[in-house]
């Protein structure tokens, strides 16, 4: 039997959560390159669900699964849900299976963007009892778990983890998460022709060279991105929406 369609109506929307901005540490750090600056932005709270995003594809039809243009989506592009459309058990799990270009359609019909990799950085250090929780015992072993639990077939609803002292959720142990520059990780100048590409930040070398080498949590994230390429399509790859103080300007409040 086919899923219907989840019923229509206005897109709907995570919650945002302010984040006043500061500095965060690139994962190479040396005497010569500075902290990250971050400026304040907006977050969403939960990543997007598969609700969210059929709202979206159904108000715009050139992102449903059967009309999305191959050069921007994989084969595997929403193949997830049931008769082209999510059933309603998935309705509040993340969406997976979407690319970086319909990830990033999806933010800008909302007035929003992807968020840069040290936006997500920023935001994702936050233990739930402090701005930045990698001093605290037992926090990087606590998301090293999660990398370390193998993929289940079905996700969980967004929502469930414990809010983190930005009062965001699901930043480590639900899915991976498209970020706005994903592919500027591991290069050091323009990323379609790098001259200045530093091979020793590849392979083994590359842990040892890392900012933090204890933080290897760190090191998988960036590593992944690093791998990946703006039409994939993955079970466990999903997104969130960011918004800049100043894309604000000239909103209604």
């Amino acid at each position: 039997m086919l899923a219907l369609p989840i019923a229509a109506g206005p897109i709907t929307a995570p919650q945002m959560a302010e984040l006043p901005g500061g500095k965060v540490r690139p994962l190479y750090l040396t005497k010569d390159s500075p902290l990250t600056p971050v400026a304040p932005f907006r977050l969403d709270v939960t990543p997007v669900t598969n609700r969210q995003f059929a709202d979206f594809v159904r108000q715009h039809p050139r992102w449903q699964r059967s009309q999305a243009v191959a050069l921007f989506v994989e084969l595997p592009y929403l193949s997830h849900w049931p008769g082209g459309w999510p059933s309603p058990e998935q309705a509040e799990q993340p969406v997976t299976y979407v690319s970086w270009y319909a990830a990033s359609a999806y933010c800008q019909a909302r007035g929003k963007r992807l968020p840069t990799v040290a936006e997500w950085e920023f935001a994702a250090q936050a233990s739930e009892q402090a701005a930045n929780g990698s001093t605290e015992p037992g926090y990087t072993r606590r998301i090293l778990s999660w990398y370390a639990r193998p993929a289940t077939a079905t996700l969980p609803t967004v929502g469930q983890s414990p809010a983190n002292y930005w009062q965001i959720q699901d930043l480590h142990a639900l899915v991976w998460e498209w970020t706005q520059d994903f592919n500027s990780t591991l290069v050091t100048g323009e990323s379609r022709g790098d001259s200045a590409l530093d091979q020793g930040l590849f392979c083994g070398s590359a842990a040892a060279g890392s900012a933090d080498p204890s933080d290897y949590a760190a090191f998988m994230r960036f590593g992944f991105r690093s791998s990946l390429k703006a039409p994939y399509t993955l079970g466990n790859l999903g997104f969130r929406c960011a918004q800049g103080m100043t894309d604000l300007q000239g909103d209604n409040p």
